[in-house]
């Protein structure tokens, strides 16, 4: 019996050592935003085709404070991706603004889409100006993202200091239905044109889009590099007939810096070469293209980006190697 055993056990062990290893399944996270703006659907897409496309990849969008929580998230590994603006991602990779003293170990991945500051009031209220903001209730955006960073920049760049009016820093949806129940005056979404809270907003509320003068979009882009003029066009929500000046700003896909270059290679190859679907979650992913990433990358490209980059023929500047 005993040998029987050993016999038995023998053969066990030999087919254990026969069955190839199991593949090992790397988890991504991607750190988003709330659900009412773009960043989570578009993340949510990028999760599918990675998780479809890439081998032994699984991909989870999360919900998240957005931008300038996505930063540190992605450096301290807890999501490892984040969707970011250009601004933040700037302000995170030299450790200045709201990171100030504390360098984050990032680089982009790729080049997502344009921002549009959207400064939205009710057509019953009388702001119609940007500095009437003085001694209102209003909403920068949620403390974290990148719409509260943008907010607040563009505030202090026009010399509206941040005791000079009441801010409840409330989400996309938030801010709607505070609109809608006139808690707030005057609401900020840094997002893609189009957005849901908004579109939702303007079916039950005539709203304002408060567009900038040519001096207040002046000291703006003075004040910060990474920021463009953009017009937001008539006509994506109802009753904004008329196109309305804006400050741009576009957002970055970032990742850890120490991701490993191969892993990155396949999840940007991924990307941009299932775009097609990106784009039927959002037509934004339009702008998500491998030129794009080295016209508008705000910060370093990762090692991976770069080698998908250039065996695309991209070439890559100096600048944007780390």
């Amino acid at each position: 019996m005993k040998r029987t055993s050993m016999a038995v056990l023998l053969v066990f062990v030999l087919g254990l050592m026969a069955v190839p290893a199991m593949a090992r399944t790397t988890f991504i996270g991607i750190g988003t935003g709330g659900t009412g703006g773009i960043y989570y659907p578009y993340g949510g897409g990028v999760a599918e085709i990675w998780s479809k496309h890439v081998k032994d990849v699984k991909a989870v969008a999360e919900v998240t404070g957005a931008s300038v929580e996505n930063v540190k998230l992605a450096h301290k590994g807890e999501t490892v991706i984040g969707e970011v603006m250009g601004d933040v991602a700037v302000a995170g990779y030299n450790g200045t603004g709201k990171f100030k003293g504390k360098k984050n170990d990032i680089f982009a991945m790729a080049i997502m889409y344009p921002n549009l500051l959207q400064v939205v009031a009710l057509k019953s209220s009388d702001v119609t100006d940007i500095t009437q903001v003085k001694g209102r209730s209003i909403s920068t955006g949620s403390p974290g993202s990148g719409t509260n960073f943008m907010a607040e920049g563009v505030l202090k760049a026009l010399n509206i200091s941040p005791d000079s009016y009441k801010d409840s820093r409330l989400s996309f949806t938030e801010s709607a239905n505070a609109l809608r129940d006139g808690t707030i005056e005057v609401g900020t979404w840094s997002v893609g044109p189009g957005t849901s809270s908004i579109l939702d907003l303007s079916t039950t509320h005539d709203i304002r889009i408060i567009g900038f003068t040519p001096e207040q979009t002046a000291a703006v882009l003075a004040a910060n590099k990474t920021y463009s003029a953009v017009d937001l066009a008539g006509g994506v929500y109802r009753g904004v007939d008329e196109a309305v000046p804006t400050i741009g700003v576009w957002n970055v896909m970032i990742c850890q810096a120490s991701l490993d270059t191969d892993l990155v290679y396949r999840l940007v190859k991924a990307l941009f070469e299932h775009n097609d679907y990106l784009k039927k979650i959002h037509p934004s992913a339009v702008y998500t293209t491998p030129e794009n990433a080295v016209k508008y990358s705000p910060i370093p490209l990762h090692p991976g980006t770069i080698k998908y980059l250039q065996e695309k023929g991209v070439a890559v500047p100096d600048k944007l190697k780390p």
